[in-house]
């Protein structure tokens, strides 16, 4: 398997010209700024319980990790 790296330094199997790597325009925003407030929003945790950002953390600080969609 040959694996190809973007732009943005990313590897994925599938060619760079591909429609799953090339399905976003330039310029479109991918996520929030660095400083900018999310949103509240809802998950379950690992046990299938909801919980809230903003309720859950209570006004402490929090460090949430995105990661880039894999291609498959």
């Amino acid at each position: 398997m040959t694996t190809e790296r973007d732009q943005a330094g990313f590897d994925a199997p599938a060619p760079l010209g591909h429609p799953a790597r090339a399905s976003m325009p330039k310029g479109h925003p991918t996520g929030p700024g660095v400083g900018e407030q999310l949103p509240d929003f809802e998950l379950p945790d690992a046990n299938g319980q909801p919980v809230r950002l903003h309720e859950h953390r209570a006004g402490a600080r929090a460090a949430l990790i995105f990661y880039r969609s894999a291609v498959w």
